[in-house]
């Protein structure tokens, strides 16, 4: 049997390898085995599962155990878990602390979501954790639930093809209220495009706008952290639509002869 002084656990994030959240996850993920660091050495948000394809990656060692890439999040994991890990692979991939929550239909985007993905599809069992961004959120805290439910993982497995999203709220205001297993929320933004103009008098544009969330399904992962309840979300890869499925195959002889 593996013992805990033996297990490796990969850590990785999208705010780059100099973010305060990585550090307090590499932190607490340290009491549970030995801690590999494979990260951006910039920051890499929104770029969901998006890969190098076009220049050479190159890894840069900044300490022990601790690697900077010119990349994704998913290129950090793809590059640990088949070159800096390839002979003596991790057991758990965590991805994290990202600064602000990963909520709905943002997770589609999240380089943090894809860092945990992409283990998963080497079939490691991984999640992702993610922090309200707000004053007072404390990494630590955080670091402390991220640890709870690693180590659960590390004793119980997870379903095959199965990743956890977690979202942790501040404590500032409010104590956390415990933890609460959830659904996808809907994510959607108002006016998402902002203009602006610059002292030239051209126009240029932000992409931004004011988050509003719906429930797809009760208790939703919004539902939660609005609840001050830490949100833990199985995602899985495949979209398909299979209710859509079976009414769209009544299409096939129409279409046969297009």
């Amino acid at each position: 049997m593996v013992t805990a002084k033996t297990k490796r656990i990969l850590v990785t994030n999208d705010d780059g390898i100099h973010a305060p959240g990585i550090r307090a996850l590499a932190k607490a993920m340290a009491a549970l085995g030995e801690v590999w660091v494979v990260a951006p050495e910039k920051t890499q948000n929104a770029v969901g599962r998006a890969m190098t394809l076009h220049k050479p990656l190159r890894l840069r060692q900044i300490r022990t155990r601790w690697f900077a890439v010119n990349g994704t999040p998913a290129d950090c994991v793809t590059l640990a878990l088949c070159k800096i890990l390839e002979s003596d692979l991790p057991t758990l991939v965590v991805s994290g602390i990202n600064k602000g929550w990963n909520l709905g239909d943002d997770v589609t985007n999240s380089g943090t979501v894809a860092g945990a993905l992409e283990g998963m599809l080497y079939g490691i069992p991984s999640m992702a954790v993610s922090l309200e961004d707000s004053a007072g959120s404390s990494y630590a805290e955080a670091g402390q639930y991220a640890e709870k439910l690693a180590n659960r993982i590390l004793k119980s497995g997870l379903p095959e093809g199965t990743t956890l999203n977690v979202n942790v709220p501040s404590s500032k205001k409010n104590p956390i209220a415990g933890i609460q297993f959830t659904s996808l929320s809907q994510r959607r933004y108002h006016k998402p495009v902002v203009e602006k103009v610059d002292p030239r008098g051209g126009s240029y544009f932000w992409i931004a706008g004011q988050r509003e969330s719906w429930a797809r399904k009760k208790p939703s992962d919004h539902d939660a952290v609005e609840k001050n309840l830490v949100s833990v979300t199985p995602l899985h890869l495949d979209l398909t639509d299979y209710k859509a499925l079976d009414s769209l195959k009544s299409w096939e002889k129409g279409l046969k002869f297009l």
